[in-house]
């Protein structure tokens, strides 16, 4: 199988790749329009930070696999490829310690006015009385939204801080949080109730904006707002009046239509002028850029020897289907054939099939997700079958 790694990735990325008798392509300059014309004969693409459009999918004959070396799936179009039969699949969790030191870096230095005073004295002037104001962290609050991986790592370094911790998430509820956690019920009450506040979300259409001119108008004057997690989360527009407005400090790694790829103009002027910013760095470190290419490699390595990634993320949800049809056999040719053959003459869909072999290589077991029930008359006719062993319809 020919792989095309599509975006800077470690060094160890491709070569564990090779070892596996993969063909690999590394063309990590390549934009989100000339990805289309780059997929000839390629099964399986990765990408960081390119977009992967409906038009490269439908280009890519070959391909069957796109894995994103990171955990935000917002710049590949999922419907596209779940129409095309192609497997999405990503790496969460790699770049979890990156981005909350980054995180944690961003809230020292928006408190500490630490841009400012460099660039201050780059330009011969010494400030201390202007930049030794700050509030200081320890005592404060920290409110988070979001708590899954990177929202943990970021509470658990922030408590190193002497921070106190207030988390708003959907999953997580006041029983099920850590004893030195407090939970919001919703984000307004972050707002209204933290020092600082840092998101940590994944990117929806409920999520975006999330943080708009109403959130911010409950946010308390000389606030500090800290985003490393989706651009797309904060209303620039809105963030960039209340700076003034209320006094806020704010980190920003991520923007709002900010530019893709490694080096691009920035026009969004007017807002970082007033912040502390980083160009969508969060997940670039060595530790985690290692992380990320052993995790690459596993999903390949496992997709090779089954046909199927994990950590897909365009797959159908459990449960959907109306019944689950398991089917002892011997392990016969035309066992399954004729099986599938009863199924189609019913109108039958099999929507997911797994057949597994006994120790031996006599029996197989076969279970089928169907899109009905199977008529009385059909599994009769399975039993009468001698190769059949046992047949059962279950979760109808």
């Amino acid at each position: 199988m020919r792989i095309l790694i599509a975006d800077k990735l470690s060094a160890t990325c491709a070569s564990a790749l090779a070892d596996l008798g993969l063909e690999v392509i590394e063309k990590p300059d390549l934009t989100a329009e000339q990805i289309p014309n780059a997929l000839e004969g390629v099964g399986a693409l990765v990408v960081r930070s390119t977009r992967v459009t409906a038009d490269a999918l439908e280009q890519g004959q070959d391909l069957c696999l796109v894995i994103r070396a990171g955990a935000g799936v917002n710049t590949i179009d999922l419907p596209a490829a779940s129409k095309r039969g192609i497997y999405v699949a990503n790496c969460p969790g790699k770049n979890t310690a990156a981005v909350a030191e980054l995180t944690i870096g961003l809230l020292v230095a928006a408190d500490r006015q630490i841009v400012n005073a460099t660039l201050a004295l780059r330009n011969g002037s010494w400030e201390k009385k202007r930049f030794g104001s700050a509030a200081g962290l320890r005592g404060r609050t920290l409110g988070i939204l979001g708590f899954g991986a990177i929202g943990f790592a970021v509470a658990e370094r922030a408590r190193a801080l002497g921070m106190n911790i207030l988390v708003w998430s959907r999953s997580l509820s006041q029983d099920a949080a850590p004893a030195w956690i407090e939970v919001a019920q919703s984000p307004h009450e972050i707002a209204g109730k933290a020092d600082a506040i840092t998101l940590h979300l994944a990117l929806s259409e409920k999520t975006k904006h999330i943080v708009d001119g109403k959130f911010l108008a409950d946010v308390k004057p000389g606030a500090i707002l800290i985003n490393a997690a989706r651009g797309e989360l904060v209303d620039s527009e809105a963030l960039t009046a209340a700076i003034s407005e209320k006094n806020l400090r704010v980190g920003l790694d991520v923007f709002e239509n900010e530019p893709v790829g490694g080096k691009a103009d920035f026009v969004n002027l007017d807002l970082v002028q007033h912040i502390t910013g980083t160009p969508h760095i969060g997940a670039s470190t060595s530790e985690a850029s290692e992380a990320i290419a052993s995790e690459v490699v596993r999903i390949v390595s496992i997709f090779m020897v089954t046909g199927r990634p994990p950590l897909a993320v365009n797959l159908c949800e459990q449960g959907k289907s109306a019944c689950n049809l398991v089917v002892r056999h011997l392990n016969r040719v035309g066992v399954l054939a004729g099986l599938l053959d009863g199924l189609r003459q019913e109108g039958i869909n099999v929507e997911e099939m797994d057949n597994v072999i006994f120790a031996g290589g006599e029996a197989a077991c076969c279970s089928l997700l169907l899109s009905a029930e199977p008529s009385r008359m059909l599994m009769d006719s399975l039993d009468a079958q001698a190769e059949i062993l046992s047949s059962a319809i279950r979760n109808c």
